[in-house]
């Protein structure tokens, strides 16, 4: 059995692999290293955007107090992390903030809603006494929708039996 190639076929396989086979004479000239204090990359901004959820983040001890079992009390820990976070709300007076109350997962739903709303506003309030006006902070709770540990022990629960803050957009 022979194989027949046509002449035209044998033809441009030779010009595609020659093709192939040749490289550019004339590369361009790699980047230079720029000297310049002025350029673009200089004149941005490092690290998050000022008055942003990342800088608040950034800027606060934490977005997060714990509670208690069946507790709804600021203690002294908690009071460190407000005041941390009323500074940078009295650094940028035109943010508002949303307080979210959260539960662990015992208890009935209708219970951990209204724990969390507790939760939320004992919150906000040490805000408001920290001279935060109180029409810059709203309250949500979702009782025990949205745990972020997973599990039934009790370093899971304490996770759980939180109050969030976050900066409204």
């Amino acid at each position: 059995m022979s194989i027949r190639i046509a002449p035209v076929s044998l033809i441009a396989l030779s010009l595609a692999l020659a093709a192939c086979a040749s490289t550019p004479k004339d590369l361009p000239p790699p980047p230079q290293p720029s000297t310049s204090t002025n350029s673009a990359m200089s004149s941005q901004p490092t690290g998050p955007v000022p008055g942003s959820q990342a800088d608040f983040l950034a800027s606060v001890q934490s977005d997060t107090i714990l509670f208690d079992t069946d507790r709804y009390n600021v203690d002294a820990r908690d009071q460190g992390v407000l005041q941390s976070q009323a500074q940078w709300l009295a650094r940028y007076p035109a943010k508002a903030i949303s307080i979210e109350g959260h539960c662990d997962e015992r208890g009935t739903r209708d219970y951990n809603i209204a724990l969390g709303e507790r939760r939320a506003n004992a919150a906000k309030n040490y805000l408001v006494s920290l001279g935060i006006d109180a029409s810059r902070i709203t309250t949500v709770s979702y009782g025990k929708e949205r745990p972020i540990a997973l599990g039934s022990d009790e370093d899971s629960w304490a996770q759980n039996r939180r109050a969030v803050t976050v900066t409204v957009q």
